[in-house]
């Protein structure tokens, strides 16, 4: 085990060894090689170490791992605790309601916890801490406590840890945030808040989705670009009709306006789409163009953000792929 500390990186090693250690010292009443593995700073090891402890009868060594950071850990710990006569949830609520709680205590009573619970996580929301407030946005979400509007003056926050988590805890509840939210978000300087733009307008049709990553796929991040772009492709093939497939070909139905949009970004992202993918998606705007619909015509400057055509087609870097989706188009005028 020492020799492999630090040299190691297979989890699956590292959990064989740990119990086969643990074993051993359960055999031979090691108690203490059980304790100083169950202050690991792998999780794996300390459940190894904890389950050891419960099985040579040391449970109330095992109950002080209440508040780990890890949930199999706390779990085990819950269990000895149970066996003592420790009620884990008073534990719990004792250990959130100071000034300084410890994150796995936090997370313990998301866990057993109840919506009676929240306002001890709620009170935390404004916590210097960046991680008690992903925290606390977290185990308001698994107790099913989120209140939208205290949620979106914490999309914004300073870290991204807590961004990431307000935006899982308001997905269930987008149709209560302000319409045009997601969009400042995915216009914001922040790649976090981009991100989180993004994923609050998933689940709101086929022409929001493809509007979003259509943005998304030009974007400045390369990870978050390569995210819009195979979104956007995802989308777009779909609507693709084949032989093989046998889901209904999603319908994109969209007003003028927002159709307009679609065929600027459509050829703003023409080059990072691809050929291919440039010309499903022209042929899917063609067909699915809005009645009465009085777009600006493919190719002029209104239509072509470079604003360099000319009449042959684009000079701009990618002209094969923006030139082609401008030919595509030149119908739908």
């Amino acid at each position: 085990m020492a020799a492999g500390r630090g040299a190691v990186p297979d989890v699956r090693v590292r959990v064989r060894a740990a119990e086969a250690a643990c074993r051993d010292a359960v055999w031979t009443r090691r108690h203490d090689f059980l304790g100083r593995l169950a202050r690991s700073a792998r999780a794996e090891v300390r459940v190894v170490a904890l389950t050891g402890l419960v099985r040579a009868g040391q449970d109330v060594a095992a109950a002080g791992s209440l508040e780990d950071d890890a949930p199999l850990v706390r779990a085990v710990a819950r269990d000895a605790a149970r066996r003592l006569g420790t009620d884990a949830r008073e534990h719990y609520r004792r250990a959130v309601d100071t000034d300084e709680p410890a994150v796995g205590a936090m997370a313990g009573l998301a866990e057993i916890g109840s919506v009676a619970d929240a306002p001890l996580l709620r009170r935390l929301l404004g916590h210097r801490r960046a991680r008690v407030r992903a925290q606390a946005v977290r185990g308001l979400r698994m107790l099913d406590a989120v209140v939208a509007g205290e949620m979106v003056t914490l999309v914004r926050d300073p870290s991204p840890m807590v961004v990431r988590e307000v935006t899982l805890a308001l997905r269930p509840v987008a149709g209560a945030l302000p319409p045009a939210l997601p969009w400042e978000l995915l216009r914001d300087g922040r790649v976090e808040l981009r991100r989180a733009g993004y994923r609050l307008l998933r689940g709101r049709g086929v022409g929001v989705e493809l509007r979003g990553a259509l943005i998304l796929a030009v974007d400045v991040d390369p990870r978050v670009a390569e995210r819009g772009r195979a979104d956007a492709t995802r989308i777009v093939r779909d609507a693709a009709r084949t032989v093989w497939r046998r889901a209904p070909r999603p319908e994109l139905e969209v007003s003028g306006a927002a159709y307009a949009e679609l065929l600027a970004l459509a050829a703003r992202a023409a080059t990072a789409l691809g050929e291919e993918t440039s010309r499903q998606l022209a042929d899917w705007l063609a067909s699915s163009r809005p009645a009465g619909d009085s777009a600006p015509t493919p190719g002029s400057p209104q239509w072509c953000r470079c604003r360099r055509v000319r009449r042959a087609g684009c000079r701009t870097e990618g002209a094969a792929a923006c030139v082609g989706l401008w030919t595509r188009l030149r119908a739908l005028a």
